[in-house]
């Protein structure tokens, strides 16, 4: 028997040498068309721009979100939403009552919040299994929702803001849903309790401590580490901003008024060019007049924050209305960067084989959630006028 060749190149120089060719052959023909000079001045200049005009805004907003929820959470108002929305979770979702309380917690923070109830074992004890994996498709649905409603106001489209709350929230029931079937179709042994070795009485229903300070001084701490984590929620979502952001900005937007000149927000418009190959199915499921307003979603499989950097510059356009408002906050709750966190958060619970079916299906829901904006949003205008 002849024996095995060691192969001419090795793997790591064959990955080397396709990345080089990759970065060379995209600097060539973004260059060839912009001027190399002007090409690397709008990069520069791009994640400047967006470093001070929408990093810092949007860490603005986390700070306060981030007091605001943690001053709710002190002060009980987050049990008080828990007890509330729990009636809803069975016949909804197919999940215990307490899963109301990592949705409320994803919806004030961001999607790796369900997983430290997930490895709560008390919490996690209501779940069967199945249910359990599930959590990760229901949690990512509701991240950064706070900062993502706020964020939409703020461009004066309350309207569209709230009805895309409501797409999200279509959008995480079917998500859930078919996660759980294809859990259930798949890895049928799923279908058992997670075990119960501890108390019974769940986070939601757990007596809390007593408060030793008094209440301005809760108040004053509430507000200070809210804050404080709202800052650290506000330097994660940097790079993504600056490098997935600057990215789609230079496939989406062509050239300034007076050609390249090397200035922000200017690139080759590769993204709207193939979206307008097949424009009307944008049009019709998601009422998208500008291709290029399909870099949003794209963006936020990655990273929510990033796709809400590309905000003011589609303001700054003239192309955000109502509708888009709402397609945008129903999309961008949804997926809220599923696609850099569902892998992660299902590692994390040590069940890597569902990894596709989680993707799978947050992928449908977030077309579903976007799609049921839109049309819900053209209910409302013809009924309401909004």
């Amino acid at each position: 028997m002849a024996a095995f060749r060691k192969p001419l190149i090795h793997r790591s120089t064959a990955e080397a040498l396709g990345l080089l060719i990759l970065l060379v052959a995209s600097f060539v023909a973004l260059g060839s068309r912009m001027g190399s000079g002007n090409l690397l001045n709008t990069i520069m200049n791009t994640a400047h721009n967006l470093l001070l005009n929408t990093v810092f805004y949007l860490m603005g907003i986390t700070v306060l979100t981030g007091a605001l929820s943690k001053l709710m959470s002190e002060f009980g108002v987050v049990r008080i939403l828990e007890r509330i929305l729990r009636p809803l979770m069975k016949p909804l979702y197919n999940l215990p009552g307490v899963a109301a309380l990592g949705g409320v917690m994803t919806f004030l923070s961001d999607n790796p919040a369900i997983i430290a109830f997930a490895k709560d074992k008390t919490f996690s004890s209501y779940f069967r299994k199945y249910q359990l994996l599930s959590l990760t498709n229901f949690g990512t649905a509701f991240g950064m929702g706070l900062v993502v409603i706020i964020t939409m106001v703020s461009f004066g489209q309350a309207g569209g803001a709230f009805v895309g709350l409501f797409g999200a929230v279509c959008g995480s029931v079917i998500s859930t849903r078919i996660m759980q079937r294809s859990c259930l179709r798949t890895f049928p042994e799923l279908d058992s309790p997670v075990q119960r070795d501890i108390a019974e009485d769940t986070p939601a229903e757990r007596v809390e401590e007593e408060k030793k300070d008094g209440i301005f001084m809760r108040f004053l701490n509430a507000v200070l580490d809210g804050g404080k984590s709202g800052v650290d929620l506000g330097l994660a979502i940097i790079p993504g901003v600056l490098i997935i952001t600057t990215l789609v900005i230079l496939l989406t937007f062509g050239a300034g008024p007076e050609g390249y000149t090397g200035a922000a927000n200017q690139g080759v418009p590769i993204l709207p060019w193939l979206a307008g190959k097949i424009h009307w199915v944008f049009e019709w499921l998601f009422g998208f007049e500008d291709m290029r307003l399909i870099a949003f979603p794209m963006t936020a499989l990655g990273s929510v924050g990033a796709s809400l950097g590309l905000l003011p510059t589609f303001h700054a356009e003239g192309i955000l209305d109502g509708n888009v408002i709402a397609v945008f906050t129903a999309i961008g709750m949804c997926w809220s960067g599923f696609l850099s966190t569902h892998t992660a958060m299902l590692d994390t619970l040590g069940y890597r084989k569902a990894i596709s079916k989680a993707l799978g299906a947050h992928a449908v829901a977030g077309l579903c959630a976007g799609i049921i904006a839109h049309f819900t949003f053209l209910f409302f205008a013809a009924v309401l006028g909004i």
